[in-house]
């Protein structure tokens, strides 16, 4: 990495922030895909997880660490309340790892005080203090973040920033927890900081956002403007709430109009150099990661990685682009890896030519995942006449990084007709390998596939998202399903890719149904060891 004042270090939280958005739960498998993919895309960090927060967080932070820590490769970091048991956790996870971090944190404006931790600030003026001591105990990289740092009295602030630094925090976060703030007034707060807490020179400043008020990467594109050095986000803006400010966003505005932000990185304005260490072109495929195993679609018309955001309608604005691309687009389509490429393999290629292009695409898959996805190709290339990136995209994602495989779809048949009622019948192998059937009558022939299913497997849940996109254009287009499922208070996705829409529907709700039941069986363990 650079030195501070020459890149804009990028921290990304989707494993840690974004993961804590409703039904986007992740299994350790599948944050470890993100976290491999992460480090390819370039992240200087990863929050990998909350240690502290469960057994399955601290495998997951502690496995990423090993995996994905190398010498070469992110720092790590975990986020420890600013609590002895919640960062001494956190520094077991991140152990495995080259470089780590732990991030503490405590809140700081006074309706938290006052509610949340019913505490007054000389309290966590201490408390802040001791504890960023004692993380630095187990490492030299440590992170502190004044939680609400938006709504907290400056001069409050500027008192617990300079304790943490003089603690031994190297970067300080300034959060906007609950996405209040507007650009102005962020940039004012950070530039109060940096004029206003002696030590700041021995830290890097941070920022944290949300969008509960669609501010928050103008918020931070502010605050760089004004000192900030490190930028805390997430892939396709995922996270509590309204979520967090949109990595992709952060970084192609800071490529895009790197010559206006140059000067306030102390750079010429005609340097050419990127501001992140980012790799642009491993963007969208890193959203499309993201969305596929959290469930979480990307809505057509999203900045950057929307299906529309290099889409073109308007005769005028066609006509435009077809003359030259930069009557209409900012930026090349390339720059974030969507290619033009069409025809990329058909139902004649071998195995080979199939693992060459799918490395290509930065898919590393072992033997018997390759084995499984190429069975999958041989089905779709019989079924459609021309493969493309994105089909062998899905067919990946599909295949390979699914839920846990309980209960297995062996045959979905459907009537229906302008005339008919819709009829389905499912049958279903159960975890115990016994083979199920059932049949039912639904208002639609989805509808019916999914009440068949529900008899079979008998698991209660509630239905609450169902959603079909195409992949690629053409009759014969593989359809993705994504479906989330609500069981007591928490959701689970489902998400799977064919030609044929009501398979599609039918896998997906298996898949989702599969993770609850996963969910369960383990909240059953978890009971019959307290029980003993």
């Amino acid at each position: 990495m650079k030195n501070q004042s020459e890149r804009i270090i990028i921290f990304d939280t989707t494993l840690r922030d974004g993961e804590q958005c409703p039904g986007a739960t992740l299994n350790i498998d599948e944050k470890l895909a993100i976290a491999k993919q992460l480090a390819r895309l370039g992240v200087d960090i990863i929050e990998a997880g909350f240690a502290f927060a469960s057994p399955g967080d601290f495998e997951a932070v502690s496995k990423i660490a090993q995996t994905v820590g190398t010498e070469d490769g992110p720092v790590i970091c975990s986020l420890a309340r600013a609590r002895h048991d919640d960062i001494k956790s956190a520094a077991e996870a991140i152990k495995p790892a080259v470089k780590g971090r732990i991030h503490t944190f405590i809140a700081t404006s006074d309706i938290h005080l006052k509610y949340k931790l019913k505490k007054n600030k000389a309290e966590v003026l201490v408390i802040a203090e001791e504890m960023v001591a004692y993380a630095k105990s187990f490492t030299d990289d440590v992170e502190f973040s004044p939680e609400d740092a938006g709504r907290s009295d400056p001069e409050f602030l500027y008192q617990v920033l300079e304790r943490a630094i003089a603690a031994g925090a190297t970067t300080v976060n300034i959060p906007d927890t609950v996405g209040y703030t507007t650009p102005s007034e962020f940039g004012s707060l950070i530039k109060g900081i940096k004029d206003n807490v002696p030590n700041i020179d021995k830290a890097i400043i941070s920022v944290h956002g949300h969008d509960d008020l669609g501010l928050a990467v103008a918020n931070f594109l502010e605050a760089v403007k004004n000192g900030a050095r490190q930028l805390e986000c997430t892939i396709n803006g995922i996270g509590e709430r309204a979520g967090n400010a949109a990595l992709e966003e952060l970084v192609m505005a800071l490529h895009v109009r790197r010559q206006y932000f140059n000067p306030f990185l102390g750079r010429s304005v005609e340097s050419e150099e990127p501001l992140t260490n980012i790799d642009t072109r491993q963007i969208y495929k890193t959203s499309r990661l993201v969305s596929n195993l959290t469930g979480m679609l990307v809505q057509p018309n999203k900045a950057i990685v929307g299906a529309n955001a290099f889409a073109h309608e308007s005769g005028i604005h066609q006509d435009g682009v077809l003359k030259n691309k930069l009557t209409y687009e900012i930026m090349d389509a390339q720059l974030i890896g969507l290619t033009q490429n069409q025809i990329v393999l058909g139902k004649h290629s071998g195995r080979n030519a199939f693992r060459t292009r799918l490395r290509e695409l930065g898919y590393e898959l072992t033997e018997t995942e390759l084995n499984k996805a190429f069975v999958r190709f041989k089905e779709i290339a019989d079924k459609k006449k021309e493969i493309t990136d994105w089909d062998l995209e899905a067919i990946v994602n599909d295949e390979i990084q699914q839920a846990p495989d309980l209960f297995r779809l062996e045959l979905v048949q459907v009537s229906c007709g302008s005339n008919a009622r819709p009829t389905a019948t499912v049958t279903i192998r159960t975890p115990e390998g016994e083979e199920l059937m059932d049949a039912a009558i639904g208002t639609g022939p989805v509808d019916a596939v999914y009440k068949a299913i529900n008899r079979v497997v008998n698991v209660p849940n509630k239905l609450i998202e169902f959603s079909v996109q195409s992949v690629t254009a053409g009759i014969d287009a593989l359809g993705e399903v994504t479906i989330r499922l609500k069981y007591e208070n928490r959701v689970f996705s489902g998400h799977a890719a064919n030609t044929d829409i009501i398979v599609a529907s039918a896998q997906a709700y298996v898949n989702a149904l599969n993770r609850l039941f996963a969910a369960l069986q383990i909240k059953q363990q978890q009971q019959t060891v307290v029980n003993n």
